[in-house]
């Protein structure tokens, strides 16, 4: 009888005892006991008198070799892999079905339990071995590596250091308990963790909260003054489950290493208060002007509550979420009874001193201080708080390119040598393929105002968008329409831009006012806006008129930068940005720009056709590049309320590799004048600079050719402005008075944009009052010139 449990084997068809192979005549006789089948030895059969070796049994299949490689391994290892499965009582689906139902309930009841007896095992084990491996991990930093931790870098493009923000002496002042009075403390406790002296170093409960608010999507979650001390200073403050744990193991050695005062004492040393304060010390003389051992408890609650955001409710930024915090942290001590509650009702909302430029530090007081400052700005935009810039360890590449930068610093400076110190200048150069700034110059105190991001008027510079309005139209205004560009009453040209009939080419190179006033009247001036904003203008540029293209709407140089550059790229605008990498202490890369294909804003024809209309700007004004390389720009002069004065000055053009916009003005709006006392046009000392700079860059970079230009609509003449196309001939009566361009056909008729019709009587013009924006003053106007 088999065995019970034991695997009965299930004959084959042909395996069959009936089934019995035909003999030979040989094989009958050979037959014989204890002989077995034809060729088998003797003995191979069994005993001779065994009845069963009479009977032929079963033929048994010849196992098969193993071919390939897995077969030979499967072949190795299966009679191992047996073993195993036998030893821990895997049986395949034969064995199961083979056993008794008891023996099946006995099994369950047996998997059942030691299941629990591994998931208890786990939920007891696992944690304490990742304890203990994070316990051997993760060390305690030192003070001085918690501020070494913090330090952030900002970089060149090529990896080359712009500033290391180490903050400068005084902005980190480390203090003893003693000087700390005990109501500041108090209202730290209030603020941040009031069982701050009878918790173990962690909250447990905040840790779940904070895992499951990461897990749906929330923020936040709480943790005590030790976790924030080691979170802030010590591991880092992105929301990860690897953070929480390192924090989590970094506190518990904190706790059993310190005591709770010393924690509480590093905590306030080293924590970022905001306006580049670290520390109480700091803290305190940097919104108070006096050391912390002069706080009020009104004035030390106001501190501690601006701990956990300080940009934000900083009261100098927000007065009333300060007040609500102040409030929050008064009400918490007077519940833990650190203050009466005739305290707490007497007591005032503090004031606070200005704050000061936090940017500050023995490298970054010249130009290159706007560039961290506009670093910043950008890092907040993407969602980099300046808490993390101060205290993440961050290390911040930017797209500037070390060798443009100062290649641009030093044609803005060298220029202005000599001239009259009122004199401010913003400039930028960005690259048109990426939207990437490779030189910024806000001015040469970089602790001062940022003259890159100062808003202006224009002036002429804005003249390039009516054309793409134009061409943008349907049907489009091409650059061989030609207008009457005579002064009319209340619009005057500079000295030598008059042109009775020119184009839109020809009246961009002598920048004819009455012109594209026209063309934005025709086109309509909201039209224009829009076509500024498509190319990158951010400025408001609200409730335009036919004056918009003279530049009486304010924009910023780094604005017209980024606007010029769009036409470069041919229409594709890339996002003007400084910053193109982020990464933590721990080298996580936060933030990397991905430069893609840009946004396509107008076809690459109508920009081909927008630059070709200013590609005789730059000859006309003298202000040719090296190599014969192509440029398209534009000059931009503001007048001012002084007659034959200017208040700001502008230059802005472009290669097919760099766009550039240089500003010339005061901070006062007052006329600028060189060294000689002549008034400063858009093709002086603006162009100067641009011509300095970019001459540079193309000597460094070589030549470049912009794509072949192919007219839209009528093509533009060849021919320069007020050019005779024949030799005149002598006449013996007058010449008629030019007559206005009739409009084309389907296309609305210019008007004024002055809104009233002009007179037919040759009147004067009309006194302006105000400065008139936009007119390119000639080199030695003798009038003023309006518009």
């Amino acid at each position: 009888m088999p065995r019970p449990g034991g695997r009965r084997r299930r004959p084959e068809p042909d395996e069959s005892p009936t089934a019995l192979a035909p003999l030979t005549p040989d094989d009958a006789t050979a037959l014989v006991p204890g002989t077995g089948r034809p060729g088998d030895h003797p003995g191979d059969a069994g005993d001779a008198g065994d009845a069963t070796a009479l009977v032929p049994g079963p033929r048994r299949r010849r196992r098969a070799e193993p071919d390939g490689p897995l077969d030979r391994v499967v072949a190795l290892v299966g009679p191992g892999v047996e073993v195993v499965r036998r030893r821990l009582g895997i049986l395949d689906a034969e064995q199961k079905a083979a056993l008794t139902p008891e023996q099946r309930a006995r099994r369950r009841r047996s998997q059942v339990k030691y299941s629990l007896i591994g998931t208890a095992a786990s939920v007891v084990l696992l944690p304490l071995l990742l304890f203990g491996i994070g316990w051997l991990l993760f060390p305690i930093p030192s003070p001085d590596d918690a501020v070494q931790n913090q330090i952030a870098t900002v970089s060149y493009a090529d990896g080359g250091q712009l500033a290391r923000l180490v903050p400068e002496q005084g902005n980190r002042i480390r203090v003893g308990m003693d000087a700390i009075p005990v109501h500041v403390r108090e209202a730290v406790l209030a603020a941040e963790d009031r069982s701050f002296y009878s918790n173990p170093g962690f909250d447990f409960t905040g840790i779940l909260r904070a895992a499951f608010n990461q897990l749906t999507g929330g923020v936040g979650g709480g943790s005590t003054i030790t976790q924030q001390y080691v979170k802030n200073t010590l591991v880092g403050n992105d929301a990860t489950y690897w953070r929480k744990y390192k924090e989590l193991i970094v506190s518990l050695k904190v706790s059993g290493q310190k005591s709770k005062d010393e924690i509480l004492n590093d905590y306030l040393n080293a924590i970022y208060f905001g306006r580049g304060a670290y520390g109480i010390e700091s803290a305190s003389l940097a919104y108070y002007g006096k050391p912390a051992a002069q706080l009020t408890p009104s004035e030390g609650a106001l501190l501690a509550g601006i701990i956990q955001s300080p940009s934000n409710w900083d009261p100098a930024n927000s007065p009333d979420r300060a007040r609500q915090r102040w409030s929050f942290v008064l009400d918490g001590m007077a519940q833990q009874g650190w203050i009466s509650r005739a305290d707490r009702e007497a007591a005032q909302f503090p004031s606070t001193i200005p704050p000061q430029n936090t940017s500050r530090s023995s490298s970054l007081t010249d130009a290159r201080g706007h560039i961290l400052n506009a670093v910043r700005s950008e890092l907040g935009s993407l969602g980099i708080s300046e808490q993390a810039f101060a205290q993440g360890g961050l290390q911040v590449t930017t797209t500037i390119d070390p060798q443009r930068q100062q290649e641009l610093t030093d044609s803005v400076e060298q220029k202005l040598r000599g001239e009259p110190d009122v004199l401010r200048t913003g400039a930028v150069a960005i690259d048109p393929r990426t939207g990437g700034i490779l030189g910024y110059y806000g001015g040469a105190n970089g602790t001062g105002l940022d003259y890159a991001q100062v808003m202006k008027q224009p002036g002429s510079t804005f003249k390039p968008f009516a054309v793409l309005a134009g061409l943008l139209q349907d049907p489009p205004v091409g650059l061989g329409t030609t207008f009457d560009g005579s002064e009319r009453p209340g619009l005057r040209n500079a000295e030598g831009a008059n042109c009775p009939r020119c184009d839109l080419k020809q009246a961009m190179t002598i920048s004819n006012n009455v012109v594209f006033t026209k063309l934005a009247a025709q086109v309509g001036p909201q039209k224009v806006a829009d076509a500024a904003r498509l190319a990158g203008i951010t400025a408001p540029l609200e409730n335009p008129d036919a004056r918009l293209p003279l530049g009486n709407k304010e924009v910023t140089p780094a604005q017209l930068a980024s606007a010029y550059a769009t036409i470069a790229a041919g229409g594709v605008w890339h996002a003007p940005h400084l910053v193109s990498k982020v990464v933590d202490s721990e080298g996580r890369v936060l933030y990397e720009y991905q430069p893609g294909e840009g946004e396509q804003r107008f076809p690459e024809q109508v920009a081909r056709n927008v630059a070709e209309a200013m590609m005789n700007v730059v000859a006309n004004d003298g202000l040719q590049l090296p190599g014969g390389q192509e440029a398209a720009g534009k000059t931009g002069t503001v007048q001012s309320r002084f007659e034959g004065q200017n208040n700001d000055a502008w230059f802005a053009g472009f290669t097919p590799d760099v766009a550039t916009a240089v500003w010339v003005g005061t901070d006062r709006n007052d006329p600028i004048q060189d060294a000689t006392g002549r008034p400063i046009n858009g093709s002086d000392l603006p162009g100067d600079m641009w011509q300095e700079f970019m001459s540079t860059t193309v000597r460094s970079t070589g030549t470049t050719e912009f794509p072949p230009f192919r007219p839209i609509g009528e093509s533009p003449s060849s021919l320069a402005p007020n050019e005779p196309t024949a030799t005149p001939t002598p006449s013996a009566t007058p010449t008629p008075e030019p007559t206005p361009e009739p409009a084309a056909p389907d296309q609305e008729a210019p008007v004024d944009p002055t809104g009233t019709p002009e007179p037919t009587d040759g009147a004067a013009p009309a006194q302006q009052d105000e400065p008139q924006p936009g007119g390119d003053a000639g080199r030695a106007a003798a009038d003023p010139t309006v518009g």
